[in-house]
């Protein structure tokens, strides 16, 4: 057996090594090879993920370049490829000439590719197209390319840079990547940490400006508080009371609107499909890893079309081992995103876009059971749309959602939010704050806008507002994807705090500007964003001084006794349960079009779980000074009892 070959520290014995063949009569024999480059060490023995049919190696992909020869010439002998798992297969483009005095192929592994054209032609760019400038003869620079339609396609372009003699070479897309992630991994990791531009990016906020402001208006709030005290809490009240309004009023639009379902796009034909690349980022995930592979091998997608990229962070050994004992199929690869100044997932996303081979990019995260012919669906309704839907937001739902309280609670949540509040937001035209997981979008509108905040803790929510921002629509996908709930106390207000501290840096970014970000979103788009990101925000902080009404009923007294009549706070509490009773039935609306089926009995649980919500307001208030780019990162597999959840 061959010596395995790396790839970002992790051993590929499948790739094979460069072929030989016979020559047909007149070539010239190739330059002996230059020596081998030592390979780097595996901090562990055993961390080379097997797959279970190798990659293809250069005899394939010279097999594809070569023209067929005259009847005159010497037959050139190749080994016949191993079958491949795939349901159809593309023709190709075009067959690309070799010249008499190249050789038959190019090892960028061994043969170092010229560091200055690459520069040239950009790293991040040679990966998304599977092109490497090798070396220059003469005049005529020698192109690695993974596919003929990779050098049509650039043409123009590589001949701006290069100059008209440019000479296509075949190469398998694995050791194209291999190379350019050995010669520029710490420049991608670099681009991967300061996406988007400075100015959209939380990275370029003044911490220690807003720490100082933070701190000023904190100390202002407790000198108010000593000195007037009822003004502060009619204030603190009055916040919740507008903000509570807001959400409200937002609710009852989006159920308006979402009243009708969400129409199935036209299924297409398995030719007419396109490749979709998912990435997964990893961390700390050895105990559910497994359970990932089995649940994506049931994704119903030509195998030849899917692109399954796996995500590890370079000191994450324990996933890496429990990847290490699964025979990955060869259409699920897994990539290593190397140490950088932060580790958060959209750093790992940014980094494994330029990897992805897909017009579409998908996000799973690892706990995730998504529905056998979800992709199908993502395919059909891109076809159907119109050219400006960037982006499909499929429905989550829960496996677990009778493991205890929280987890009824937080699926009552995920029922309003994902099949009332987001299906009506896209109805009425609003932008729309992304979940992290079961996301769908055209890759050139992901490159337009910027890719993922790598700094932001809530990149989904960023990203849903900055689409919106350049002219795209997100739509809603009717298929489920069914994860976890995290249902214990404290990992749930660390999940929560997370979502909040993101929620307040997205907030102050994009607010940064607020007369361009009224002309970007407009009118509509800009108050819609204001109630949803701001009004949750203010809730949380603000919800226990309104929850204090309850006690005006109960005939005690209240902080508002002073400014307010006895029959003006009667009038508002009875008020504030009314809404309460609104919002219940709201959510038992969701809950009708959910697959969950959960008692309403347990609906007034959702008071102590906002409690729970005000502690990661608390939280996120104080990590968003002291840590704001820190990722309190959720342990997955904790409640997943069965093998394979139903999706």
């Amino acid at each position: 057996m061959p010596a395995p070959l790396y790839q970002n520290g992790i051993a590929h014995p499948g790739l094979a090594p460069f072929a030989t063949a016979r020559r047909p009569a007149g070539l010239a024999q190739p330059a002996p090879a230059q020596p081998t480059l030592p390979q780097p060490a595996l901090p562990e023995a055993d961390l080379a993920p097997r797959t279970a049919n190798p990659a293809p190696g250069l005899a394939e992909a010279a097999a594809i370049f070569l023209p067929r020869l005259a009847a005159t010439d010497q037959p050139l002998t190749l080994p016949e490829p191993a079958p491949a798992d795939t349901r159809s297969a593309r023709p190709l483009a075009r067959v690309l000439p070799l010249r008499p005095h190249l050789p038959l192929s190019v090892d960028p592994l061994i043969e170092i590719p010229d560091r200055a054209m690459l520069d040239r032609l950009g790293p991040a760019f040679a990966l998304r197209q599977g092109l490497i400038p090798c070396r220059r003869l003469g005049d005529e620079v020698i192109l690695l390319t993974a596919t003929p339609d990779a050098f049509d396609r650039n043409r123009a372009h590589l001949t701006a840079l290069f100059g008209p003699r440019i000479r296509p070479l075949p190469c398998p897309r694995p050791r194209i990547e291999a190379a350019l992630l050995a010669q520029h991994g710490p420049a991608l990791v670099q681009a991967a940490e300061q996406r988007p531009p400075a100015i959209q990016s939380c990275r370029s906020l003044d911490r220690i400006g807003l720490a100082l402001w933070t701190l000023a208006l904190g100390a202002g709030a407790t000198g108010a508080a000593m000195l007037r005290p009822d003004l502060v809490f009619t204030l603190l009240i009055l916040g919740a009371l507008a903000s509570f309004a807001a959400l409200f009023a937002l609710k009852l639009a989006a159920a308006w609107a979402s009243r009708h379902p969400i129409p199935e796009a036209r299924p297409l034909p398995d030719d007419a499909l396109p490749t979709i690349s998912v990435l997964i980022a990893l961390y700390g995930e050895d105990d559910i890893a497994p359970r990932l592979i089995r649940r994506l091998s049931a994704l119903d997608y030509p195998r030849d079309r899917l692109d399954v990229i796996l995500l590890l962070e370079a000191c994450d050994h324990p996933t890496r081992r429990a990847l290490a004992r699964i025979a990955l199929p060869d259409w699920m690869r897994v990539v290593t995103v190397p140490d950088g100044t932060i580790r958060t997932k959209p750093r790992a996303l940014n980094y494994g876009l330029d990897l992805a081979r897909g017009g579409l990019i998908g996000i799973y995260d690892a706990e995730d059971a998504p529905a056998p012919d979800q992709l199908r669906k993502v395919a059909a309704h891109f076809a159907a749309a119109p050219p400006r839907l960037a982006c499909l937001q499929g429905m989550l739902d829960f496996y677990n959602p009778a493991t205890n309280w929280i987890a009824r609670c937080f699926t009552f949540e995920y029922a309003a939010w994902f099949r009332l509040v987001l299906p009506g937001l896209a109805r009425l035209g609003l932008p729309i704050p992304l979940g992290g997981t079961t996301l769908f979008l055209r890759r050139d509108a992901l490159l337009q806008v910027g890719g993922w905040d790598a700094h932001n803790v809530t990149e989904d929510c960023d990203l849903g507002l900055r689409l919106a921002r350049n002219g795209w629509y997100t739509d809603i996908l009717p298929s489920t994807t069914m994860e976890e709930a995290n249902c214990h106390a404290i990992p749930w207000i660390r999940q929560r705090s997370r979502w909040t501290k993101g929620y307040l840096m997205t907030w102050i970014v994009h607010m940064r500007a607020p007369r361009q970000l009224w002309r970007d979103l407009g009118a509509a788009g800009f108050l819609g964003m204001q109630a949803l990101i701001l009004g949750s925000l203010l809730q949380g902080v603000a919800n226990p001084a309104l929850w204090s009404l309850w006690l005006v009923p109960l005939g005690m007294a209240h902080p508002l006794g002073g400014l307010l009549s006895p029959e003006a706070l009667r009038l508002l509490a009875l008020a504030l349960l009314l809404a309460q009773l609104a919002d219940f039935a709201l959510v038992a609306l969701a809950m009708r079009r959910s697959p969950n089926r959960l008692s309403l009995l347990w609906l007034p649980m959702l008071k102590p779980y906002a409690l729970l919500a005000s502690f990661a307001a608390a939280k996120a208030l104080v990590e968003a000074i002291s840590r704001p780019f820190h990722w309190d990162k959720t342990k997955h597999g904790q409640f997943d009892t069965a093998a394979d959840p139903p999706p």
